[in-house]
């Protein structure tokens, strides 16, 4: 039932074929074409109709022999965020020194391209930095030197930025390139708030040589290790079991698990705008939003996220959690050496309240400074032991209005959709329902029980737990996306009963 090309048809057309295939329920709130039909042009399908980049991805990659960096060309930003009008550096390092360029692309749909360019800096002078000894808790902080300093226009749309950056050959000479990742913020009214994972991708990384929250000799899973974002991101951190794909060099794992959602979200005229993980210490940003997206791999969350985004859930805001392995670890922020908030983060301690998971962590890990809330009681579902593996994504409440428009039957199959990471052992929430389940097998081995939940919320709103990190597989294939594996399973890629499902739960949400 895959079909890739999907991709490639405008929401209403996508729309009106689903209703050709069943009315949907009332539930919904209303007919997705009358929706469809009635909005305004919001200001991401504006920024779609603008040309796309023919050439916004890397080329020539090349990483050391740990595979790891690319001391050749690599750099990172000054800050997780910026708004318009704010400044933001980049600090690059090239070795040897090299001329370089700076291209700046802004993330989305574009016709299926993927990407716009919005800048272009240089050629610049490149020069080795250096790379900082092991402070401290094995913390990795560099101290360059800025490299280009730039105020945001204001006429740059809320969204994930890649800088490209390549090396100007001399002469004969290769040229090799890797990226920079930023996300721009804002504070209008919005549809729809995604989140991006980016804890998560700072506490994977493992620049300059294996230096990651996992990587500390005292044990993988404890509070040892410190890590900053005042460094480059290495190869995706997850290329030995899960990703295979220097290409994305740089960029953080926004592109093999997150863009798929945004490239979609984009094709289909949502009104998007984008924050990372330190933007969700207070609910401010998430109250001017109908729906809040948790995606991908959003495993490490400060304690005041938890607590914004209940707040959320309490004041009617709808929560999708289209991710796996979310809220597991308690994430301090606290500020670099030179005074920049949130710059940098450690595994503080388990959530999971007093729930026996938790509370094995702490005996087997720990001692950890915090202990986190349960977030079975804001997700639905809770992280598990173990919590890595595969499988299908099985169907168990078809009749359930986030279904309608799929044909789905009871036990209906959606082929490797569950990993690598999952949730399950729902909780006690009055009017939660089950509406799929399964099991996840390590290769066979060590199977567990995942779960997919739908919980009411208190004021017409809900919260949905997809229980996979890989949901956004099943949405869109962008250009150069490699489909993530593990454990001897791996997604299928764009399936229209996601695109399907996903498009229900948001027109709930938006109605």
């Amino acid at each position: 039932m895959s079909t890739p090309n999907e991709s490639s048809v405008p929401r209403r057309d996508f729309l009106r074929t689903a209703l050709a295939a069943g009315a949907l329920s009332s539930a919904t709130g209303a007919a997705p074409e009358a929706i469809a039909d009635g909005r305004t042009e919001n200001r991401i399908v504006a920024e779609n109709k603008r040309e796309g980049a023919l050439d916004w991805q890397l080329t020539r990659v090349r990483v050391d022999g740990d595979g790891f960096r690319s001391p050749w060309i690599e750099g990172f930003c000054s800050k997780q965020s910026v708004q318009a009008g704010e400044e933001i550096e980049v600090f690059v390092s090239t070795n040897p020194s090299r001329k370089y360029r700076l291209e700046i692309f802004r993330m989305g749909y574009y016709g299926g391209r993927g990407a716009r360019l919005v800048k272009t800096i240089g050629p610049l002078e490149g020069t080795p930095q250096p790379t900082p000894q092991p402070a401290e808790k094995n913390l990795h902080e560099c101290r360059w030197e800025s490299s280009a300093r730039f105020k945001i226009p204001g006429d740059w749309l809320s969204g994930v930025y890649l800088g490209r950056l390549t090396t100007v050959p001399d002469g004969a000479e290769a040229y090799w390139q890797s990226y920079v990742v930023f996300i721009v913020r804002d504070d209008r009214p919005a549809e729809v708030l995604f989140q991006c994972s980016d804890n998560t991708w700072q506490a994977y990384n493992s620049w300059p040589n294996k230096y990651s929250i996992y990587t500390h000799p005292k044990g993988v899973q404890g509070p040892w290790a410190d890590v900053s974002f005042d460094r480059p991101y290495g190869r995706e951190a997850q290329h030995q079991g899960v990703v295979n794909d220097p290409l994305t060099v740089g960029s953080g794992e926004f592109l093999p698990f997150e863009f798929p959602l945004a490239y979609w979200l984009e094709q289909h005229g949502y009104d998007v705008t984008y924050c990372s993980n330190s933007d969700m210490l207070s609910p401010d940003r998430g109250l001017k939003c109908k729906a809040f997206v948790s995606v991908g791999h959003d495993e490490y969350w400060d304690i005041r996220q938890f607590r914004s985004v209940e707040k959320m859930r309490d004041e009617g805001v709808n929560l999708l959690f289209l991710s796996g392995n979310a809220i597991c670890w308690v994430t301090p922020y606290r500020d670099s050496s030179t005074g920049t908030p949130n710059r940098i983060i450690f595994r503080g301690g388990p959530y999971g309240a007093e729930n026996e998971y938790a509370v094995g962590r702490e005996k087997d890990h720990g001692p950890f400074p915090h202990r986190g809330p349960d977030e079975g009681l804001l997700m639905g579902a809770r992280n598990v032991d173990p919590v890595n593996g595969g499988g299908d994504w099985i169907i168990t409440k078809p009749d359930h209005w986030m279904f309608a428009g799929t044909d789905v039957k009871q036990g209906d199959r959606i082929p490797g959709l569950i990993g690598w990471e999952y949730h399950g052992e729902p909780a006690a929430i009055p009017g939660l329902e089950i509406v799929a389940a399964g099991t996840a097998w390590q290769g066979g081995v060590n199977p567990q029980q995942w779960t997919a939940t739908l919980y009411p919320g208190p004021k017409g709103n809900f919260v949905f737990n997809a229980a996979t990190i890989f949901w956004a597989q099943g949405l869109s294939t962008p250009p150069g996306h490699v489909l993530p594996w593990s454990h001897w399973s791996r997604p299928h890629g764009p399936d229209p009963r996601v695109q399907q499902i996903t498009h229900n739960l948001l027109q709930r949400a938006l109605a």
